[in-house]
């Protein structure tokens, strides 16, 4: 279990714990996500990228098909196990190891991924130990993918039971990104004196399709959830009354999803 004073008032959690359910609900990205990572040139043929917070390997995994050498690192090992479950057959390397903590000779990689996941490290840690690994004209992603509960009525009734049972979770409420002067999303918290500069930044919105039960699936498999220390009569208890609220629904539906990409360019 992971404990970050940050998170969820500090309360701990491990993804490893629903590794299973993680790799089931969890690959929800769309097509336009991985071309938008294609066509900015960090997944190429001949190039090397590293994909931080892997998980079960969902980007590695969507990217392989576009020929960049790709390794993915988590500090899970149930989470990278599942990723080599689910690339068998594919020419995809997986490390366990903390983010912080890899290390790879100076100017391996071209590319440097983070998606949904670099608010768990250690920024400073991680952006110097990047800026020695990044070829001098390498770029490191950070990449976000958020449902929006003020423009979908399930996504919000969702959080609002989870919180339920689970009120220390802050995974709640996101809103479209807001950039800073440099260009880098506030919520990201980029020290900009680390060696890199802002090479783009946007975001977009996104309708991503669900059922009922593969909603219920991708908010069991949160932080706020199977993921944290919460009883199990109390996760059983939100999952009674999730299904409920769910059975009241259309049996497909569609939640607004609204994506940010910030790319960082080594300075040279």
């Amino acid at each position: 279990m992971i404990n970050l004073g940050h998170i969820d008032s500090g309360n701990a959690f491990d993804f490893g714990n629903i590794s299973e359910d993680y790799a089931k609900f969890r690959d929800v990205y769309p097509e336009v996500f991985f071309q938008k990572i294609h066509d900015l040139g960090l997944c190429k043929k001949e190039q090397t990228v590293l994909d931080l917070g892997t998980g079960t390997g969902v980007l590695p995994r969507h990217l392989a098909r576009y020929g960049a050498k790709l390794i993915g690192v988590d500090i899970s090992e149930n989470q990278i196990a599942q990723a080599r479950r689910l690339s068998a057959g594919m020419n995809i390397e997986y490390i366990v190891s903390p983010a912080e903590k890899v290390d790879f000779p100076d100017k391996t990689f071209d590319t440097v991924m983070a998606c949904m996941c670099f608010t768990y490290f250690d920024k400073s840690a991680l952006l110097s130990r990047l800026f020695r690994m990044l070829k001098d004209d390498g770029r490191f992603a950070i990449m976000s993918l958020v449902w929006l509960p003020e423009e979908s009525a399930i996504a919000k009734r969702s959080e609002e039971l989870v919180l339920k049972y689970n009120p220390a979770w802050n995974g709640v409420g996101y809103t479209r990104a807001k950039f800073d002067s440099d260009g880098v999303p506030t919520t990201y918290g980029v020290d900009m004196s680390l060696g890199f500069e802002v090479d783009t930044s946007f975001a977009f919105d996104v309708f991503l399709p669900f059922t009922r039960e593969t909603w219920h699936g991708r908010m069991r498999a949160t932080r706020g959830l199977a993921a944290s220390s919460l009883t199990p009569e109390k996760l059983e208890s939100f999952e009674r009354e999730h299904r409920r609220f769910l059975n009241e629904q259309p049996e497909s539906f569609e939640v607004l999803h609204s994506a940010t990409f910030c790319i960082l360019k080594k300075q040279r």
